[in-house]
């Protein structure tokens, strides 16, 4: 099992939800208006010149074939999205236990 993180650019929160569509998965826990900011980005402050914001999804996998359907759909979109800063981020970590 695997637990993964999808962080994006709150402008792009429709196009991500496209993506979870598209691939089947229709399950997830969404934060909206996250500040922060990457490794070589530009802050999402929510404020100021910064005054964007990012949304998280937290999305449980118990199959190994939606995850990878959603890594190839994010890798896809991100060739279409040309700042560094607005690219779709998923990070993978394993999942131990769901009850």
């Amino acid at each position: 099992m695997k637990l993964a993180f999808v962080m994006h650019n709150d402008l792009y929160t429709a196009r991500v939800m496209q993506l979870l569509d598209a691939v089947g998965i229709d399950y997830y826990t969404r934060w909206d208006h996250a500040t922060g900011k990457g490794h070589g980005t530009e802050p999402h402050l929510g404020r100021g010149t910064y005054s964007s914001t990012n949304a998280v999804m937290m999305i449980a996998f118990q199959e190994e074939a939606p995850l990878e359907a959603l890594v190839q759909a994010i890798t896809v979109a991100n060739s279409e999205i040309k700042r560094a800063s607005d690219k779709i981020r998923l990070f993978q970590l394993p999942l131990e236990r769901m009850v």
